[in-house]
């Protein structure tokens, strides 16, 4: 299944590289086989970076893609676990038409008829989600989910521990569809 996986992303992003030339490319989650550096926009709008994916398979690689200066949706390739606190930051429109303010953890692989094809779990004491309209989706976080930006949602996710929201405006605008689950808590911690 593996295999099938890396030569489907291959194909898509062999497919992107020769249909796109010098654009950004339009990609739905997850389309490059590696992960992307982030092409820069000189914007005046409170986003800062439009970028592509990012498909990430080790621990580096997913905590670059969650920096600030790293892609507007970072999709793993396995499981990952850390021993220690985790911060997504930045602001990022995604590639989409039209581009909006979005920020993505994809814990799974898809294939060409975007079936969700494996799930996976990222494990860390604390993850802090402060990029605006951020999501979990389709697979599991083990440890505690810090939320500080508004519009953050579960889509068919699982958080294997506590959601703490650190403003009024976080625990408002949350979004958790009918598939996803919280193991514990939900509540406001300022």
């Amino acid at each position: 299944m593996k295999i099938k996986a890396i030569i489907l992303s291959l194909a898509v992003g062999a497919t992107l590289l020769v249909g796109c030339g010098t654009k950004v490319a339009k990609t739905t989650a997850p389309a490059p086989t590696k992960a992307a550096e982030p092409a820069k926009t000189a914007e005046k709008a409170k986003t800062d970076v439009v970028t592509t994916a990012s498909l990430v398979n080790d621990q580096a690689a997913f905590e670059n893609a969650i920096s600030s200066k790293g892609t507007w949706i970072i999709t793993t390739l396995k499981d990952l676990t850390y021993d220690k606190d985790l911060v997504v930051e930045g602001d990022f429109k995604n590639t989409k038409t039209p581009a909006v303010a979005q920020r993505k953890i994809g814990l799974y692989t898809q294939d060409d008829k975007k079936v969700v094809t494996a799930r996976f779990t990222l494990t860390a004491p604390k993850l802090t989600f402060k990029s605006p309209s951020g999501s979990i989706e389709h697979g599991t976080f083990k440890g505690d989910l810090y939320v500080s930006a508004s519009k953050f949602q579960l889509k068919d996710a699982t958080v294997d521990g506590n959601v703490y929201f650190t403003t009024d405006e976080a625990k408002s605008t949350f979004k958790m569809d009918a598939k996803s689950k919280v193991t514990g808590v939900q509540e406001l911690k300022k």
